[in-house]
């Protein structure tokens, strides 16, 4: 199985060397590494050059729309998607792979995150990362995806892409993916698939609430999904 790698990115000339660093250093190299540069103003998309990534214009700015972009491109059998500020296992890609192979009714995978920028004391069994994909198994009965570590066939991009919604400053778009996924097969959270993560976006509080309360309420509430 080939594995694309998306990297949604807006400007992250600071952090994208040292992930496609450990992107391409992977025990099962990926097929194509690709980084989808939403409005940058800075050198993203030139270090990204070096590393051999394929750029993937993107000018509606947000994260469902540059990942949108990004899976889009993307050619291979699995589309496997992280963060500009993420650092990934480095059998991250052997596992995607053969998780998909020995299970045919596998169409989403997820994994947690410990968060590198706060004390390691208060990520007890990585709660903070796993409270929206928990959010969703208690109340639409699935596993849900986090944005900065997963995959998902690209048959089964094809099948949902038109389905998914665009509105993701009420709602958790990978949540929201995993709903749409979920209906046409298995979504699964793999705790052992860990990856280090920032949660620089989310540092002050009223941020976090949004994050982890509203926009989750907000995703599950939309049981019939409307793209809007």
């Amino acid at each position: 199985m080939k594995i694309s790698v998306i990297i949604p990115a807006y400007n992250e000339e600071k952090r994208i060397e040292t992930c496609l660093k450990n992107i391409v250093t992977q025990i099962e190299k990926p097929f194509e590494v690709i980084v989808v540069d939403n409005n940058c103003t800075d050198k993203t998309a030139e270090i990204a050059r070096k590393f051999g990534a394929k750029i993937v214009k993107e000018k509606e700015q947000g994260t469902r729309s540059a990942r949108d972009a990004g899976f889009n491109a993307a050619k291979g059998d699995i589309i496997a998607r992280t963060d500009a500020d993420t650092l990934v296992p480095l059998d991250w890609t052997r596992k995607i792979r053969e998780s998909f192979e020995q299970d045919d009714a596998l169409l989403g995978l997820s994994g947690p995150g410990r968060y590198y920028d706060i004390p390691s004391f208060i990520q007890y069994k990585n709660w903070i990362s796993s409270m929206a994909p928990q959010f969703l198994r208690f109340f639409m009965k699935h596993d849900g995806l986090l944005g900065f570590n997963l995959a998902i066939r690209r048959e089964t991009w094809n099948l949902v892409k038109k389905e998914v919604c665009l509105d993701d400053k009420n709602i958790h778009e990978d949540g929201d993916l995993a709903i749409h996924i979920a209906r046409h097969g298995k979504v699964k959270l793999d705790r052992s698939m860990v990856a280090r993560t920032s949660l620089r976006q989310l540092k002050k509080i009223e941020k976090l609430y949004d994050y982890l309360i509203r926009r989750s309420f907000q995703t599950v509430s939309r049981k019939r999904h409307p793209r809007n």
